[in-house]
Protein backbone atom coordinates (compact mmCIF):
# COMPACT_ATOMS: atom_id res chain seq x y z
CA UNK A 1 0.00 0.00 0.00
CA UNK A 2 3.03 2.26 0.65
CA UNK A 3 4.35 1.77 -2.78
CA UNK A 4 0.68 2.92 -3.95
CA UNK A 5 0.51 6.02 -1.88
CA UNK A 6 4.25 7.28 -3.60
CA UNK A 7 3.11 6.12 -7.44
CA UNK A 8 -0.10 8.42 -6.96
CA UNK A 9 1.99 10.80 -5.02
CA UNK A 10 4.10 11.35 -8.35
CA UNK A 11 0.69 10.94 -10.51
CA UNK A 12 -0.18 14.16 -8.61
CA UNK A 13 3.25 15.72 -9.18
CA UNK A 14 2.71 14.90 -13.14
CA UNK A 15 -0.56 16.49 -12.66
CA UNK A 16 1.02 19.71 -11.26
CA UNK A 17 3.28 20.04 -13.59
CA UNK A 18 0.75 19.64 -16.66
CA UNK A 19 -1.15 22.39 -14.82
CA UNK A 20 1.92 24.65 -15.31
CA UNK A 21 2.54 23.63 -18.77
CA UNK A 22 -2.24 24.02 -19.46
CA UNK A 23 -1.69 27.74 -17.64
CA UNK A 24 1.43 29.01 -19.99
CA UNK A 25 -0.80 27.58 -23.37
CA UNK A 26 -3.99 29.65 -22.00
CA UNK A 27 -2.01 32.52 -21.11
CA UNK A 28 -0.43 32.68 -24.79
CA UNK A 29 -3.52 31.32 -26.44
CA UNK A 30 -5.43 34.05 -28.97
CA UNK A 31 -8.74 32.66 -28.14
CA UNK A 32 -10.85 34.26 -25.45
CA UNK A 33 -9.95 34.08 -21.98
CA UNK A 34 -12.79 31.67 -21.23
CA UNK A 35 -11.83 29.17 -23.61
CA UNK A 36 -8.20 29.20 -23.19
CA UNK A 37 -8.21 28.09 -19.96
CA UNK A 38 -10.57 25.60 -19.55
CA UNK A 39 -7.75 22.48 -19.80
CA UNK A 40 -6.30 24.35 -17.00
CA UNK A 41 -9.63 25.01 -15.13
CA UNK A 42 -10.70 21.15 -15.83
CA UNK A 43 -7.52 19.82 -14.55
CA UNK A 44 -7.66 21.86 -11.35
CA UNK A 45 -10.88 19.97 -10.03
CA UNK A 46 -8.93 16.61 -10.74
CA UNK A 47 -5.78 17.76 -8.60
CA UNK A 48 -8.14 19.03 -5.74
CA UNK A 49 -9.60 14.83 -6.52
CA UNK A 50 -6.35 13.87 -6.63
CA UNK A 51 -5.08 15.35 -3.39
CA UNK A 52 -8.21 13.90 -1.69
CA UNK A 53 -7.54 10.63 -2.55
CA UNK A 54 -3.58 11.06 -1.64
CA UNK A 55 -4.72 11.76 2.40
CA UNK A 56 -7.18 9.26 2.14
CA UNK A 57 -5.04 6.67 1.13
CA UNK A 58 -2.14 8.12 3.24
CA UNK A 59 -4.23 7.43 6.00
CA UNK A 60 -5.14 4.01 5.34
CA UNK A 61 -1.64 3.06 4.34
CA UNK A 62 -0.97 4.00 7.93
CA UNK A 63 1.71 6.61 6.81
CA UNK A 64 3.42 8.86 9.35
CA UNK A 65 0.99 11.62 10.99
CA UNK A 66 3.26 14.22 9.14
CA UNK A 67 2.67 12.96 6.12
CA UNK A 68 -0.92 12.16 6.29
CA UNK A 69 -0.85 16.32 7.12
CA UNK A 70 1.21 17.53 3.97
CA UNK A 71 -1.08 15.60 1.56
CA UNK A 72 -4.13 17.42 3.29
CA UNK A 73 -2.16 20.22 3.19
CA UNK A 74 -2.08 20.03 -0.56
CA UNK A 75 -5.49 19.16 -0.57
CA UNK A 76 -6.35 22.50 1.13
CA UNK A 77 -3.83 24.73 -1.26
CA UNK A 78 -5.66 23.08 -4.25
CA UNK A 79 -8.76 24.55 -2.64
CA UNK A 80 -7.51 27.88 -2.19
CA UNK A 81 -6.66 27.96 -6.24
CA UNK A 82 -10.03 28.15 -6.78
CA UNK A 83 -10.52 30.60 -4.07
CA UNK A 84 -7.94 32.94 -5.16
CA UNK A 85 -9.11 32.97 -8.51
CA UNK A 86 -12.54 34.43 -7.58
CA UNK A 87 -10.71 36.47 -5.19
CA UNK A 88 -9.22 37.93 -7.77
CA UNK A 89 -11.82 38.24 -10.15
CA UNK A 90 -13.75 40.24 -7.77
CA UNK A 91 -10.72 42.97 -7.67
CA UNK A 92 -10.99 42.44 -11.26
CA UNK A 93 -9.53 45.94 -12.82
CA UNK A 94 -8.45 47.11 -9.08
CA UNK A 95 -5.67 44.77 -8.15
CA UNK A 96 -6.86 41.48 -9.33
CA UNK A 97 -4.00 40.92 -11.59
CA UNK A 98 -1.84 41.33 -7.99
CA UNK A 99 -4.35 39.01 -6.75
CA UNK A 100 -3.85 36.27 -8.99
CA UNK A 101 0.00 36.53 -8.77
CA UNK A 102 -0.86 34.52 -5.44
CA UNK A 103 -2.40 31.59 -7.78
CA UNK A 104 1.03 31.07 -9.00
CA UNK A 105 3.24 31.59 -6.08
CA UNK A 106 0.58 29.10 -4.38
CA UNK A 107 1.14 26.42 -7.27
CA UNK A 108 4.43 26.59 -6.39
CA UNK A 109 4.22 25.66 -3.01
CA UNK A 110 2.11 22.70 -4.33
CA UNK A 111 5.22 21.66 -6.16
CA UNK A 112 6.80 22.01 -3.30
CA UNK A 113 4.88 19.71 -0.62
CA UNK A 114 4.04 17.43 -3.10
CA UNK A 115 7.96 17.02 -4.16
CA UNK A 116 8.28 16.84 -0.11
CA UNK A 117 5.38 13.95 -0.02
CA UNK A 118 7.37 11.81 -2.75
CA UNK A 119 10.30 11.77 -1.40
CA UNK A 120 9.00 10.65 2.25
CA UNK A 121 7.10 8.14 0.59
CA UNK A 122 9.73 6.83 -1.39
CA UNK A 123 11.95 6.45 1.50
CA UNK A 124 9.12 4.80 3.32
CA UNK A 125 8.16 2.26 0.39
CA UNK A 126 11.59 1.07 0.38
CA UNK A 127 12.46 -2.32 1.72
CA UNK A 128 14.73 -1.92 5.39
CA UNK A 129 17.95 -3.34 4.30
CA UNK A 130 19.54 -5.75 6.96
CA UNK A 131 22.15 -4.55 8.97
CA UNK A 132 25.52 -6.53 8.81
CA UNK A 133 27.05 -8.04 11.08
CA UNK A 134 30.33 -7.45 12.58
CA UNK A 135 33.34 -9.80 11.64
Amino acid sequence: MRRFFAGLAALQMLAVVAQFFLAASGAFDTAPKDESFQPHRALGGGIVLIAVLVTVVAAIARMPGRLIGMSGLVAGLAVLQFAIKEIATAFDGTGGDLVFGLHAVNGLAIVAVTGRIIRQARQLSMPATPARQAS
